[in-house]
This record gives C-alpha cells, structure tokens and sequence, in this order.
C-alpha cells in the first residue's frame, strides 16, 4: 500500500497557539518520524510526503530558509535511523535551485539507504505535479528526436516509468490534513485513482492513530478503477 501525505496546518497551528510558524513546523517534522515509525506495521509499503512545493517560493524568504535549515538538520540527524530502521530514502522533485549543502545531505541519504528492503520513503521537495508532467512530455520528445523510441511508444506505461514514482508506483491513498479540500498540484499524473481523504486535523496534531483510522477506512472501500462488479455487470445487461 502507498499512502501519500500533504502535510498542511502547521503554521496555522502555531498561530493558533501565539508561536512563530516555524516551531509549527518543528513539531510537524515530530509527526513525520511518528508516521514513518508506524507505517509498516499499518501495511504500509510506501510513504510520500509533500515536504515542498514548487508554489511554496512565495513564502517569505526568512521561512523558506528555517524550512530547509530544519529539513537538512532532521536529514543529517536522522540518516543512520533510517538505515538501522531498514527504510530507503528517496527525493523526488527538482534540485535545481536547491542550497549544495542541502543536495550533499539528500544525496548522502539516499545512498545510505539505497539498499534498504523495508518501507520506501519519498519527500517531495520543489516538486510540483504540472512541473513533473513537462518533464516527462520532455523526455519523451527528447527520445523521439534521437530516434531512441517511436512516437507511438508514448504511452500512460511509459510516462509511468519515466515519472518520478517509477520506484515505488501511484499512491493508493492521499491524505491532506489542514481542513483543505484540494490537491495542491502534488502528483497530479498518480493520482488518477487513488482515494482522497481530507481531514480537518492540523499536522502538528496528526497522530499515528489518525494514520491508522484513514488507513482504516480505506480497507474498507471497494475500488473497481472505473469498472463494474460482476453481479452490477449482469444487472445493466
């Protein structure tokens, strides 16, 4: 199973609670590790968290910086937990116009754990979906013109494989807390039909057992991928 995550609500919580918007962000990377330690036993295969966005660069620039500076902090501090946890690491998004000292921690990261057999972690940093889908109609252009595939080889399988989920596959479940009802531009292309769940749960206070509930709840969908069951078929006919 893959669960993907949109972590919203931790600036509002801090506001709420009279504190800077970065000890929200703080405590929200607490409930990252909390999920990522509870994910395997929920059976959950693969966990992808939307850590940044392309749309994010608005924010000002005092709280882009304590965002990274904590992101490479957690990175640096957590990489040996990760490996002994037996989880394998994975950046997706673009790295262009991130910090070097930033790439050399994500870089590090994913070669500690390249070998790591357990849960498949994705975090979404500078990654946007419109951004992905470009990319990969890049390319595919790109290997038309050097004569490396046909035209007709372009297919929803072959943006699969060339997309920045080729690893891991499309999410199942997407979770986006904060009280929000929309996608955000994350995994436009995987989410096709995946189940979403909005909650009204601030990140900071996303427990484990809110993981577990619309992990829950999920189980218990009958998902027919725009088809019909058997018994509904005969029905129409």
């Amino acid at each position: 199973m893959h669960v993907a995550i949109i972590m919203d609500g931790n600036g509002r919580w801090a506001t709420q609670k009279r504190l800077p918007r970065t000890y929200g962000h703080r405590v929200g990377v607490s409930r990252v590790e909390e999920c990522i330690r509870e994910a395997p036993d929920a059976g959950i295969k693969t966990l992808t968290f939307y850590a940044f966005s392309t749309e994010n660069w608005k924010r000002p620039q005092p709280e882009i910086e304590a965002l990274f500076a904590l992101l490479r902090f957690h990175v640096n501090k957590k990489a040996w937990d990760l490996r002994n946890a037996n989880v394998k690491v994975s950046f997706i998004g673009s790295r262009k116009r991130l910090s070097s000292g930033l790439l050399r921690s994500m870089e590090f990261l994913e070669n500690l754990t390249a070998g790591c057999s357990g849960l498949n972690l994705n975090v979404a940093i500078d990654y946007g979906g419109r951004d992905e889908i470009i990319k990969m109609a890049r390319d595919a252009a790109e290997q038309v013109i050097l004569n490396q595939i046909n035209i007709t080889d372009i297919t929803e399988v072959f943006f699969d494989k060339i997309s920045q989920l080729s690893n891991c596959g499309a999410p199942d479940l997407i979770i986006r807390t904060g009280g929000g009802q929309r996608i955000s531009n994350f995994l436009i292309w995987h989410l096709a039909y995946a189940e979403l769940a909005f909650v009204d749960t601030l990140w900071p206070d996303f427990s484990p057992k809110c993981l577990l509930d619309e992990v829950k709840k999920f189980r218990i969908k009958d998902r027919k991928y725009g088809g019909l069951e058997v018994s509904k078929v005969s029905q129409v006919k």
